[in-house]
């Protein structure tokens, strides 16, 4: 018998044929748009073999130590064409301009790119503004999977993923030797933040259109005096599009566009101000320096509600209503948590800090992790597990639940003590995240700005990847002393059962079952 099937059956054959996959691919830090680092195509890794995972290997790259900044979070594309077959490639940058391309299954390098960085720096490098490559890369998947990176200069870099060839020349995108967060990819447009007024740099954030062969670019300030966006995750982008960042210490004038200590709404692509919540204590946030700028947002569905859910160094919890943020006169959330950390008013190495994680449970429970730096506050609602005394940090896990008409997050449990703990991600009821073991204090005693050199010299330990348990907080790996060094402003990626992280040595692991 002979089948015969038209053009457009067999046009729509192919495309689904040659179609790139993207289960298990990790394109962007906390693995998503809306940065909630749920792995949601993970099947290999659970609660049950979780216990038996090892160091499958580990890697140097060739990339130079830049003040406190080493190699970026990770990145995975899955499946890859390549003249040798299908590979699965790991990318990482470098503080010192540099791309890596890593195969999975060897722990090889694929290629090394090597960026040449044009002009000088106006500042002399120093950890808050190192003069270096700072911006997790992005893989974008329109038009052939192409790595999406930063240069210190301020140029955006488009390389095939296969061989690390430029897809087009570099182009500005943001001012050169600026301090740029992980960068951001919905609908082909670009989007990252900057802070700490390297070089000049304006706080605010950036976008340019990937789909205009002359790359345009738009930009928000956020006016005044600092105001940085320096959350790990850069910005986080709805499923409309919509971008929404959370901002550091600085003046708070809505009519002359200043907006401390505010969390923001911007539209695709332009970045126009859609919307804003300000706390109503920002004065006092902004004078103890407390300002959830550290913090990147993350945005998930519940019931009726497309929620912001944020943070900050001040310790508490926010929930806010994508519709509304802040109300009519933009300061009244869904929902602003009791303090739960840093009652001590540290304004740094206590607090919340980096990007929040959240995902749905089978049993339809929304779920909320932070990683919390320094104890408990004394006079914190009680967490109803616990899974020993965290007085360096830990892991504080919240249900969101609804009570009296709005969403609420509820405590659940806290981690084992951690030294300090980084953004987690989650797959099939597992949380990943690993301890940096840094000195995250930024003064000493004598209340003099540190060095890099002195607060890599005096940290209290190496970097450490736990997994634990979703749903009790309970340690079920860890890695003990497989890694040496300190990690710092890092992440880490997960695909097909394994996770990678990278050190501030500018080592990259992979840790997986390694059942090939």
């Amino acid at each position: 018998m002979v089948i015969r099937i038209d053009k457009r059956t067999a046009f729509a054959l192919l495309s689904i044929v040659f179609a790139p996959l993207h289960g298990g691919q990790w394109p962007t830090f906390s693995g998503n748009p809306q940065r909630d680092g749920w792995a949601r195509d993970e099947t290999i890794l659970n609660r049950d073999n979780v216990k038996s995972m090892k160091l499958v290997w580990k890697i140097h790259i060739d990339s130079q130590l830049r003040e406190m900044n080493s190699l970026t979070a990770p990145v995975v594309a899955q499946n890859v064409l390549t003249a040798q077959g299908h590979k699965d490639i790991v990318v990482v940058a470098g503080a010192s301009d540099t791309l890596d391309a890593v195969d999975i299954d060897t722990g090889k390098v694929l290629w090394h790119k090597q960026f040449s960085s044009e002009g000088t720096p106006k500042q002399a490098a120093r950890f808050l503004c190192p003069n270096s490559l700072t911006a997790t890369p992005v893989i974008q998947f329109s038009g052939g999977r192409s790595v999406l990176t930063v240069a210190s200069d301020g140029k955006l870099h488009s390389l095939n993923i296969v061989n690390g060839e430029d897809r087009f020349a570099p182009v500005a995108f943001i001012p050169a030797f600026a301090k740029s967060w992980s960068l951001n990819l919905a609908d082909d447009v670009l989007y990252t933040a900057v802070s700490q007024g390297c070089n000049g740099t304006k706080s605010g954030v950036y976008a340019m259109d990937m789909k205009d062969p002359k790359h345009p670019v738009a930009f928000f300030q956020n006016g005044g005096g600092g105001a940085g966006i320096w959350g790990r995750a850069g910005v986080a982008v709805g499923k409309d599009g919509t971008v929404y960042a959370e901002t550091g210490d600085g003046p708070y004038d809505p009519d002359a566009g200043k907006f401390g200590d505010a969390f923001l709404a911007l539209s695709p692509k332009e970045l126009k101000l859609k919307d804003y919540y300000t706390p109503p204590n920002w004065q006092w946030l902004n004078r103890k320096d407390l300002d959830p700028g550290c913090v990147s947002p993350v945005i998930f569905s519940y019931k009726s509600w497309d929620l912001i859910a944020g943070a900050g160094k001040e310790g508490r919890v926010f929930l806010l209503d994508a519709k509304s943020m802040g109300g009519k006169n933009h300061d009244d959330p869904l929902f602003r948590s009791p303090i739960y950390t840093n009652e001590d008013l540290y304004s740094s190495g206590r607090g919340f800090w980096g990007s929040l994680t959240s995902w749905e449970d089978k049993n339809g429970t929304r779920w909320l992790y932070i990683p919390s730096w320094g104890p408990v506050a004394s006079k914190a609602p009680d967490f109803p597990v616990k899974n020993g005394p965290a007085p360096e940090g830990g892991l504080m896990a919240f249900k969101v639940e609804e009570k009296d008409g709005k969403p609420v997050a509820t405590p659940a449990w806290i981690s084992r003590n951690m030294n300090v703990p980084e953004p987690a991600i989650i797959a099939n009821g597992v949380v990943y995240l690993v301890a940096s073991g840094e000195n995250v204090s930024a003064a000493d005693a004598d209340g003099r700005l540190m060095t890099s050199e002195q607060r890599i010299k005096t940290a209290p330990g190496h970097a450490i990847l736990y997994a634990l348990d979703a749903v009790t907080g309970k340690e079920l790996y860890n890695t003990g002393d497989a890694m040496t060094a300190i990690a710092h402003f890092s992440g880490i990626a997960i695909s097909n059962g394994r996770i990678y992280v990278t050190t501030i040595d500018s080592n990259l692991f992979s840790f997986g079952l390694d059942e090939h």
